[in-house]
């Protein structure tokens, strides 16, 4: 199988390319396409992994479904049957990996919500015994779990590579008090539903990241969940059988990428080296992996 590193679908304007997803205008509504692109220390790589956007989609869509009743979302149609018909001749590229969905009016925060301790988070507290500000207990190691599920908004910083961690007065000032104090309810119970799903199905979910906004065509009306949910792109999913606080946990994402970019040398920049095919596969495997524990359900690619 050969990865789809760039889509082109002529028939509607592009309106922009990311690290993962493609952008396209269709009338007042988008098409999202996830291509099999990865990325890894702010950089994409020169190698795709076959079918990282079909796992991708597929996981959002189950995740859009499961937490429906929660908050509504931005999903118009994700089936090439029920696309307008200027579509339909690309459907090898969309069919799977692509979603039509509602333009909206995004929040300028990342909410995040955190159950355990680990990336940014853990280094913070390491150094200050906080997360975003909040205090946390003494003692807590690398991949402990945190008394409680806490909020933690983040803003793109200015380069658009990475995230910032910033406190909750900040995302105040940013999106105002009622919308703030909403997108944090709407998180924490969105992170509390999929957590107790995920330890159903023997993972856990350390921490993830929600994009809201609202429809351009009401702009005073509900906060939708947007742009993908509850992926190893966007949340850390680790083996609750093998988890064991005072260290990085193994994780299913793009772990064997960066230990592999770990393990050459490679000096994080630019131009990212390619994958080999044995790296490429692992970690297609690992996706595939969370699918199917999360869903239940088997993927053909």
């Amino acid at each position: 199988m050969k990865a789809l590193r760039e889509s082109h679908i002529t028939s509607v304007p592009l309106i922009g390319r990311g690290k993962v997803r493609d952008l396209y205008a269709v009338g007042n509504d988008l098409l999202l396409v996830a291509t099999d692109r990865i990325s890894a220390f702010d950089h994409v790589l020169g190698t795709g992994i076959p079918g990282k956007g079909k796992i991708l989609t597929q996981i959002s869509l189950f995740w859009f479904q499961f937490l429906a009743d929660l908050v509504p979302n931005h999903l118009i149609a994700s089936e090439i049957a029920n696309y307008p018909a200027v579509l339909r001749p690309f459907a090898e590229q969309l069919e799977g990996r692509s979603m039509l969905v509602k333009r909206a009016r995004m929040f300028p925060v990342e909410c995040v919500a955190r159950g355990y301790l680990a990336g940014s988070g853990w280094k913070e507290y390491r150094e200050h015994g906080t997360v975003c500000g909040i205090s946390l207990p003494p003692g807590l190691q690398d991949g402990s779990r945190l008394p409680e599920a806490i909020f933690t908004p983040a803003t793109k910083s200015q380069d658009g590579a990475h995230d910032e961690n910033i406190p909750f007065a900040r995302m105040v000032e940013i999106v105002g008090a009622q919308d703030a104090e909403e997108l944090r309810r709407l998180t924490l119970a969105l992170y509390a539903r999929a957590a107790e799903h995920a330890e159903a199905c023997g993972l856990i979910l350390a921490d993830t990241k929600f994009e809201f906004g609202r429809s351009m065509e009401q702009p005073e009306g509900p906060i939708l969940l947007a742009d993908e949910a509850l992926t190893p792109d966007s949340s850390r999913f680790w083996d609750r059988a093998s988890w064991k606080p005072g260290g990085a946990q193994p994780s299913f994402d793009k772990q064997f990428v960066r230990d592999y970019l770990e393990q050459i040398g490679w000096n994080k920049q630019a131009p990212a080296p390619e994958l080999p095919a044995e790296v490429a596969e692992r970690t297609q495997m690992k996706y595939l992996e969370a699918y199917q524990a999360l869903t239940g359900r088997q993927l053909v690619l």
